[in-house]
């Protein structure tokens, strides 16, 4: 495959895209950030100022080409003029998670052997201090907020706009090296290193050059057909690929807006205020919205849910159809308008999706009914299948063939094939040059014609050329029966339910399937609060009979719908229990971008796993919990284990196919 080396219509590098923008583009939004209640807005010209004045700092401050810089926070213009201003001088922006302890921070320093650090805020220059001299590669950080900063040693700390201000008064004197730098910027230099979120073992630093996220948001911005009118919303973790792509690569490339919330607390309501035109959420947060949604719903008045349950029975009837402009009734149409009127358009509103022209999802599969339901209020919301590895885009869905099932069709420039064992391999320009400091998993990764091993099992649609993915192949299994085991499958089915947060299916290999439930704190405690159910904490909640009748009464549901399907009717879940605690990032069980840990789950709470397979009606365990300020304590309880009513399915039916 011929990729273009002189870079797309020329333009070679992340900088070089700002320096066209400003040019063509200069009066137009490029940021906006929510502070003190009130929006700030910088366009393309003053954007490309502020990032100059902080490259010219970097200079000052020796910043060399190659040289590794880690930038730290939550999403601010000023971070990601950061990470722009790095590769202006030729070095390689590594952003970390916000809300990773100081001992995954310190991995990454040390990995990376980052002499600068660009942090947002107190919290986390004190995790940089906490760790400084496990790093003896580091030099200097830079802060952006200085509140509660005042009395720290500043010998090699200093803040963000002093930095500018440094770079401004030296243009006359370092210019000249500027331009140097950006002028040499090639289209096969590293543009960023992204670490993985570590599902299995330790995070990998990913390199990804110019070439990858230049091509890649170039494909898939015309794909979607992004200009520079669009509005996005920039509250996803600035160390996951998903964020980079969106708002950078795709941002550079179209030259629209990207919006940072003022903080998490507020996201919903600027997410509002903004009405983003271009979106893009992991399944996490439309479950959490949904969940949202039926909660206020039980609150309302019988009028109000009787118009809600009419009005979306005829969304999810026809709402598809309309969007993607299929043929549908006058009558449907008359009422679908009138349910747009008084419930589809209110709740889209509220949400802050009412101007959606292109929503996205992805990181893990996302449940069937949860996607239709948006789709049937009439937002087009598409799945899209990606990796940090491919600069995200793997596969997308075209209007007009967006499906639950399937992932979509190759993104422009990508190649699929599927392996014989069924796992799903791709090449595109997107494709990552290498894993930093680990050539064997990059051999294992990606063979010498640039094929890439997803690690996920799935198949190509004949007719259609859509991609359905099962699950990791890693997790996907037969049980003893020989069917198959597909948890992730049954996972989605069970966290459509308001109530459920996370669920945890285990069955490889066994008998019969078993899961771990969480309950989802605000729907259940909302459900508790209307049913007069007192309770004192998490744990007394999540144990309550009335809870666990109401969860079995969720899986029993989930068991009649998974043994409609003859590839996975033997997952139907047989025994359950609903943990004590949440599954945690800072416990281990889960990654920073909230995927399940199978692994560290399973060697956990493995008396909990025994417990299941063996019989018992309860038990009790001991589980090691990490406190906010990172104290380590233990919780005790004893938990109820429930059989759940399973469909019995034919024999012809529990055959892998």
């Amino acid at each position: 495959m011929a990729y273009m080396s002189e870079g797309a219509e020329g333009l070679r590098s992340i900088p070089a895209l700002l320096r066209r923008n400003a040019e063509m583009h200069g009066a137009a939004p490029a940021y906006r950030e929510k502070e003190y209640g009130i929006w700030q807005s910088w366009t393309w010209a003053e954007t490309e100022d502020q990032i100059e004045a902080l490259a010219l700092g970097l200079l000052d401050l020796g910043v060399a080409p190659g040289d590794f810089v880690a930038v730290i926070g939550r999403n601010r213009p000023y971070l990601y003029w950061s990470m722009v201003a790095v590769q202006m001088v030729g070095a390689v922006p590594v952003p970390l998670y916000q809300d990773a302890a100081a001992e995954e921070m310190e991995y990454v320093l040390v990995h990376c052997g980052a002499r600068f650090v660009i942090a947002a805020d107190q919290e986390q220059v004190d995790k940089v201090i906490d760790v400084q001299d496990a790093c003896p590669q580091f030099e200097e950080m830079i802060y952006l907020d200085p509140r509660g900063l005042r009395k720290y040693d500043h010998t090699h700390i200093r803040a963000y706009s002093d930095v500018q201000e440094t770079g401004r008064a030296r243009r006359g004197d370092l210019g000249a090296e500027l331009a140097r730098r950006r002028a040499k910027l090639g289209y096969d230099d590293t543009c960023v290193m992204l670490y993985t979120s570590g599902t299995t073992g330790k995070p990998k630093g990913v390199v990804l050059s110019n070439r990858n996220i230049i091509e890649t948001a170039k494909a898939s911005a015309e794909f979607d057909h992004l200009k520079v009118g669009e509005e996005v919303l920039a509250y996803l973790p600035m160390a996951w690929v998903g964020d980079f792509i969106f708002s950078i690569g795709q941002a550079y490339w179209a030259g629209f807006c990207v919006n940072c919330p003022e903080s998490p607390a507020t996201m919903m309501t600027d997410l509002r205020e903004i009405a983003p035109s271009y979106y893009f959420a992991p399944p996490r947060v439309f479950e959490t919205q949904l969940t949202q949604i039926m909660i206020r719903m039980e609150d309302a008045s019988a009028l109000k849910q009787r118009l809600f349950h009419y009005f979306m029975g005829v969304a999810r009837r026809v709402g598809p159809q309309i969007l993607d402009g299929k043929p549908v009734s006058m009558v449907d149409r008359f009422r679908y308008w009138l349910g747009e009127l008084l419930v589809y358009g209110p709740l889209k509103n509220t949400l802050g999706l009412s101007r959606v022209r292109v929503g996205y999802t992805a990181g893990e599969a996302i449940g069937p009914e949860i996607f239709d339901f948006y789709r049937a209020l009439g937002i087009n919301l598409k799945q899209l299948y990606g990796q940090t590895e491919a600069s995200v885009f793997i596969t997308q869905q075209p209007d007009g063939e967006v499906r639950s099932d399937t992932v979509g069709v190759p993104s422009p420039g990508v190649e699929i094939r599927i392996a014989e064992n069924g796992e799903v391999f791709y090449r595109s320009p997107g494709v990552f040059v290498e894993y930093y400091k680990n050539a064997d998993s990059t051999r294992d990764t990606k063979d010498p014609e640039g094929w890439v091993a997803t690690g996920d099992a799935g198949f190509i649609e004949e007719g259609t050329g859509h991609l359905r993915i099962i699950d990791r192949a890693k997790d996907v299994g037969t049980m003893a029966s020989g069917a198959l085991f597909a948890p992730k499958y049954v996972e989605n089915k069970l966290k459509f339910y308001p109530n459920i947060l996370e669920a945890v299916v285990m069955g490889a290999g066994r008998e019969k399937c078993c899961a771990f439930i969480n309950i989802d704190l605000t729907a259940v405690s909302n459900w508790a609060e209307r049913n007069n159910i007192a309770y004192a904490s998490y744990q007394e909640l999540a144990g309550h009979p009335l809870v666990l009748e109401m969860i079995q009464g969720h899986v029993e549901e989930v068991n009649k719908s998974v043994a409609q399907d003859s590839m996975l009717s033997g997952c139907q879940v047989h025994r359950f229990l609903v943990l004590h605690k949440e599954l945690d990032a800072d416990d281990g069980e889960l990654t920073r971008t909230r995927k399940v840990r199978r692994k560290i789950i399973s060697e956990k709470f493995n008396d909990l796993i025994e417990a299941l397979y063996g019989g018992a009606a309860s038990v009790y365990t001991e589980t090691e919990v990490t406190y906010e300020d990172g104290r380590k304590g233990k919780i005790t309880a004893t938990l109820e284990i429930r059989d759940a009513r399973v469909v019995p399915v034919k024999p012809a039916q529990m055959a892998a196919e």
